[in-house]
């Protein structure tokens, strides 16, 4: 089943779309919790939330991702958006701090969001 969320961040709007073929678990509890709100932050080109009330382990969690998945990272309880490369990792590879469940994708915007999410905070809820 898919699931289009909102994030809003201050004036500004993400758009994901949440695809529960990898970790349905984990995508039927992140539906459940919503709306929630949590601070946002930055490493590298991805944007990471503070502790969600998402509480799943693994399910098929994976490392590397690809661009513009979404994902769930049960070691921080955070919720995860890759916009392009972190820190560490091989050149070309988008790689998490540890695994993580893959859930969907952003639709929108494009990465110049990052420099306007660091220290904020966001509320995701269903479109």
């Amino acid at each position: 089943m898919k699931h289009k969320i909102h994030i809003d961040v201050e004036s500004s709007k993400i758009i994901l779309k949440l695809d529960d073929t990898y970790s349905p678990k984990t995508v039927n509890e992140f539906v459940e919790k919503l709306p929630f709100t949590v601070d946002l932050n930055v490493w590298g080109d991805e944007i990471y939330s503070s502790k969600s009330p998402i509480t799943q382990p693994e399910e098929n969690a994976k490392s590397p991702v690809e661009l513009n998945d979404v994902a769930y990272w049960p070691t921080g309880k955070a919720i995860c958006l890759f916009y392009g490369p972190t820190p560490i990792g091989n050149p070309g590879e988008i790689t998490p701090a540890s695994p993580v469940n893959v859930i969907g994708k952003v639709v929108s915007p494009d990465k110049s969001i990052l420099s306007m999410v660091d220290g904020t905070k966001a509320t995701f809820r269903k479109a």
